[in-house]
């Protein structure tokens, strides 16, 4: 059934961490690892204001032209970095403490084709399925943030672009928003915008509903030079940062996971190191992506087994470093939502939460290994986060859940049945249950018309579309909004004006 309209800011898991893909050794083995990695190999690359930046932090330039990083300012860096701080939302009740291994889930990604599930085709994504994916988002309880899932192909210009993305995620949604920069260039207007609907740049750098997607490394152990101006563009403007690392195992990657592992290990320390060189404390996720590789053809294997085992190795690694980590799962190899895609979203994402993943990105929606984005998919991946978050819950034991006098009653003065007991913790499953998951029993299914779950969630998706505009950002302030930034170009009528 839909959510009602106060249904639609649910909770983040709580804290997990049960499950263990690495033992204990094996953490302290990929640390040192990625420390000998830091200071022995370092970085190629650096541009100059980054390299003066680190230099003066203390990493060493050397003959070669790679800057390293001595263990020393690496663990100093991690012990002083910025812990359990918070991603705002425009809304309050949608703020992420980011704290205790709790798992939160949302989007992100750069596909650039929208999946036409009616059609059972692809297309070409533009600005205002950005808007709608934001919109569908904004409604579905278990996605807690909303990160940029797909291009604008219809923005040639690249300021554009990224001024009319950044617009159409804010407008959409209130829950926190990820986004990137294509240049430094690009992040002034921005911040111009998200300080005008902040109602300004205090109040914005107070609570940053915003942060920055950085994919500052440019694997295997380089920086990237535009994305480290839009670094320190975003640092310099109060934007809490992804540092990303993204290699993929057997190309970018070495081929072994614990390899790929420690690679993004190594450079999403080295982001932390320059971060904190800018503004020491400054809000830093390690953003910890490895993607799994199919041995067969090389191809990135996002729905794969190896997929689900970095994403749980990367949450336990930011554990160990008590630091905010990000790691990546639900990116279904599947085409469309079918069977694979339900194997592929359920065992990465369930693992995710279980080794308790603080955010976990690409989680909803994304297909053809973040070459397609499906709107139903959000609908019908909403039932599956929240099927992952309860497991993640485990069982709790306690006097009133271990049910002693229930059993004792039932069996000696009662019906002999529990039917019309108290259920425990009945208002948080409630919670936790699908909407669209079908749990008839087959003569209830076929006596229904045979329900489907792609045509229900289709039609959910039309529902939610039809009626949910956020007006969070008033009319009157979209109009100033569009009077500041001519180049505004997501149509007023996309927005329900």
């Amino acid at each position: 059934m839909p959510l009602a309209a106060d249904e639609d800011h649910a909770p983040a898991g709580p804290a997990a961490g049960r499950y263990r893909a690495l033992s204990e050794a094996g953490i302290r083995r990929v640390h040192e690892t990625a420390l000998d990695l830091l200071e022995t190999v370092g970085f190629a690359n650096a541009p100059p204001s980054c390299a003066a930046v680190l230099a003066q932090a203390g990493a060493l330039a050397g003959d070669d032209g790679r800057l390293r990083f001595p263990r020393a300012l690496v663990l100093d860096t991690i012990a002083r970095a910025a812990r359990h701080f918070t991603l705002h939302g425009q809304d309050p009740r949608n703020d992420l403490a980011l704290q205790g291994g709790r798992p939160h889930f949302g989007t992100a990604g750069a596909a650039v084709h929208l999946v036409d599930l009616e059609a059972r085709d692809y297309r070409e994504s533009r600005l205002a399925d950005i808007y709608d994916a934001a919109r569908l988002v904004d409604a579905l309880a278990n996605i807690h943030f909303f990160q940029r899932p797909m291009v604008a192909r219809d923005m040639v210009d690249p300021a554009d672009l990224d001024l009319n993305t950044l617009y159409a995620c804010v407008a959409g949604t209130t829950k926190h928003v990820g986004t990137s920069f294509t240049v430094r260039e690009n992040v002034a207007p921005a911040l111009d915008l998200l300080h005008t609907v902040a109602g300004g740049e205090k109040k914005f750098r107070a609570r940053p509903f915003v942060s920055n997607s950085n994919p500052l490394i440019a694997s295997p152990l380089k920086f990237a030079a535009n994305a480290c101006g839009v670094l320190e563009a975003c640092v310099t403007g109060g934007l809490p940062v992804l540092v990303l690392s993204a290699g993929q195992a057997g190309t970018s990657a070495p081929p072994a996971l614990a390899g790929a592992l420690v690679q993004a290990v190594a450079e999403t320390l080295a982001g932390l190191v320059y971060v904190n060189a800018l503004k020491p404390g400054h809000p830093c996720i390690l953003g910890l992506f490895p993607f799994a590789c199919d041995p067969r053809t090389g191809a990135m294997a996002g729905g794969s087994a190896g997929q689900a085992l970095l994403a749980a190795a990367c949450g336990q690694m930011a554990a160990f470093y008590d630091l905010p980590g990000g790691s990546v799962a639900g990116m279904a190899d599947a085409k469309l939502p079918d069977v694979q895609s339900g194997y592929e979203k359920g065992i990465t994402e369930a693992m995710a939460a279980l080794a308790g993943v603080s955010l976990v990105y690409e989680a909803a929606g994304m297909h053809a290994a973040l070459g397609g984005f499906c709107l139903e998919s959000l609908v019908i991946d909403n039932d599956m986060i929240g099927e992952c978050l309860r497991c993640a819950e485990g069982i709790e034991v306690s006097d009133e859940t271990l049910s002693f006098e229930t059993i004792a009653r039932t069996c000696t003065r009662g019906p002999g049945h529990y039917l019309g007991e108290d259920r425990p913790g009945a208002a948080n499953d409630a919670a936790r249950q699908p909407a669209f998951a079908d749990r008839l029993g087959v003569k209830d299914w076929q006596e229904a018309g045979r329900p489907d779950m792609l045509q229900r969630a289709i039609a959910e998706k039309r529902r939610i579309l039809a009626h949910r505009f956020p007006r969070h950002i008033p009319r009157a302030l979209d109009e100033t909004l569009r009077a500041r930034h001519p180049n505004i170009l997501l149509p007023r009528e996309a927005m329900g004006w």
